[in-house]
């Protein structure tokens, strides 16, 4: 049964990817904004902005890349911004009660891995649809995080513990969420354009049952692509966090939209098997590009979520256009 069907392995190059019809035009309007950005507020190529904007672009980028593995398989998390939230109140506990850095960072992404086999057990084993798994995780997740802090913020700056190298350090000039976001785009892209998982993760959105019948392990397949989510997720609350010294029951809300907007924008279909990291690395920049000037031309944060769902939605109609 393994070779009646074969997979098509052979995926579109980097420069390939950036120049396809899905990503360059979305890159494109990312230069468009920049342009436009520099004309209407000169505060926004100041290097200080710029470095918060690329800041940014990596904690919500580093979220979103983990978001894009889900979709491609034909899923979706909205786990994510709840992953950061209790991840955000149990790292702030933990240093609170003395731990050092480097065991409550692995904690961390235990717990994000924890999450996101959550998902995919429920998803895979147990046949719940993933919206629905992962609506009732994050709204579970979330609670858990109110109750433990008990509804407010958790500071450890008393404890003596210094965490600021992870979100505010840099190396040879270069911020660490920078690097991190970079090695994390990168090995990404490795996986899914020249590994047999990336090629599963393509074959099984394009077709489930094609790919059962090509000898994938769907289950195993679909799991492992939570289980990246989920520990994406917490590597970017520990940037985050890392940044804010403190950590918020309400850190993250919201993100799961900004991830999904990010990944689809940059061309990740909604039903699988086609986009990449590419991108969403365009997708994460232009959205971040945008917020920033928003912000700088003081508009109200209300008007911006108006502006983020109707960008949403465009892309999302784009989408299904494309497929007809």
């Amino acid at each position: 049964m393994s070779n009646m069907v074969a997979i098509n392995t052979k995926k579109p190059g980097f420069f390939a990817c950036v120049k396809s019809s899905r990503s360059f035009n979305v890159f494109l309007v990312l230069v468009f904004v920049i342009i436009i950005s520099t004309i209407v507020s000169p505060s926004f190529i100041r290097i200080s902005n710029i470095i918060n904007v690329i800041r940014q672009i990596s904690i919500n980028g580093i979220l979103a890349i983990g978001m894009t593995f889900v979709l491609l398989t034909g899923g979706i998390d909205l786990c994510v911004g709840s992953t950061v939230g209790i991840v955000a109140v149990t790292v702030s506990s933990l240093f609170k009660m003395g731990l050092p850095p480097w065991m409550t960072i692995i904690i961390a992404l235990i717990i994000g891995i924890v999450v996101g086999a959550i998902n995919g057990l429920g998803v895979t084993k147990a046949g719940i649809n993933p919206f629905i798994m992962t609506l009732g995780t994050m709204t579970a997740i979330r609670g858990v995080s109110l109750l433990v802090a008990n509804g407010s913020p958790i500071s450890w700056r008393k404890s003596g513990i210094d965490f600021k190298f992870l979100g505010q350090g840099s190396f040879l000039g270069i911020p660490i969420p920078v690097i991190l976001f970079l090695a994390v785009f990168a090995i990404a892209y490795l996986i899914l354009k020249y590994t047999y998982f990336g090629r599963s993760v393509y074959a099984i959105g394009d077709s489930r049952e094609t790919s059962r019948l090509s000898g994938i392990n769907v289950v195993s397949t679909e799991l492992w692509v939570y289980i990246i989510s989920g520990f994406l997720a917490a590597l970017s609350a520990l940037v985050l966090i890392s940044r804010l010294s403190v950590g918020e029951p309400t850190a993250g809300e919201g993100y799961e939209l900004d991830a999904i907007a990010m990944s689809v924008i940059g061309g990740t279909s909604t039903t699988g098997g086609v986009g990449g990291v590419v991108g969403t690395l365009v997708g994460a920049s232009l959205l971040s590009v945008l917020s920033n000037l928003l912000n700088l031309l003081g508009i109200s944060p209300f008007v911006q979520k108006i502006v983020k769902g109707v960008i949403i939605i465009f892309a999302v109609l784009m989408d299904s256009k494309r497929k007809k």
